[in-house]
């Protein structure tokens, strides 16, 4: 299916691996030209070079408060316009609220959700005149509270709440704002947690991962692929009257509305 998407230009975050190097990937075969960035040059690299496409690649901390106004001033001045923003890059530390510190909550906050707002805020004038659109990778724990993943759980809700608040403005700007909730998805963190649980119970690495995913009441974890198609349809035109949508790509595990 042709997405119409040939020639746009796409900022993705948190770009060199797991799911922003599928969306990376995935774009790239719809002939998509990139802005790839994360904080290491090596594999930004990697991904560019697989992505065969007219790539960017951007060496940032999005933490820092000016590096998303760098990152999307560098993207107009080598493409000259800027069609789609992923917001994709942040991870959050798990562990018990009890025992987290106030560095790590302010670390959680600083990347996923305060660089995804500058960059939104630092785009916008330029997807206002392409009539573009974002598209916000989040995560189901916006939506169920845990109290193991108290600081990723409150970021995310924080981004779902954002992007109903730039829809809201987007339905005036001619700006499509939507978000994705993956579940557990296979990343390589995701792989560090299934090699943990397997030895500390004695499994090898499928049971492991089975009886995970059997926990979370889902058949099996999600690909970083899976995800990457539905930010490619969330940027096509095949997704026009979608805007201000949250959608869970999570294998089911989200129960509540």
């Amino acid at each position: 299916m042709d997405l119409e998407l040939r020639d746009k230009v796409v900022v993705v975050t948190g770009a060199s691996r797991g799911i922003g190097r599928a969306i990376a990937e995935t774009l790239a075969t719809e002939g998509v030209r990139l802005v790839l960035a994360a904080r290491t040059r090596e594999q930004l690299e990697e991904v560019a070079k697989a992505c065969g496409t007219e790539t960017q690649i951007v060496v940032t901390d999005l933490r820092e408060p000016d590096a998303p106004q760098k990152l999307i001033e560098g993207a107009v001045l080598r493409f000259g316009r800027i069609d789609t923003l992923v917001n994709n890059a942040g991870a959050t530390k798990r562990g018990n609220f009890l025992e987290l510190s106030e560095a790590e909550w302010q670390d959680g906050f600083a990347l996923k959700f305060f660089g995804a707002m500058r960059c939104c805020r630092a785009a916008w004038v330029h997807l206002k005149s392409s009539h573009g659109s974002i598209v916000n990778i989040i995560g189901v724990g916006g939506r169920t509270g845990s109290a193991e993943f108290a600081i990723g759980g409150s970021v995310n809700s924080a981004l779902l709440n954002l992007t109903k608040v730039l829809a809201d403005q987007g339905t005036k700007d001619s700006i499509r704002v939507n978000a994705i909730n993956p579940g557990s998805i296979a990343t390589e963190r995701l792989k560090i947690r299934i090699k943990a649980f397997a030895s500390e119970r004695g499994l090898d690495i499928n049971q492991a991962a089975k009886s995970m995913a059997q926990k979370l009441g889902v058949a099996r974890f999600g690909e970083p692929v899976e995800i990457a198609r539905v930010v490619a349809f969330l940027a096509s035109p095949a997704a026009s009257y979608c805007h201000g949508s949250i959608i869970d790509v999570d294998g089911g595990e989200t129960r509540t509305l």
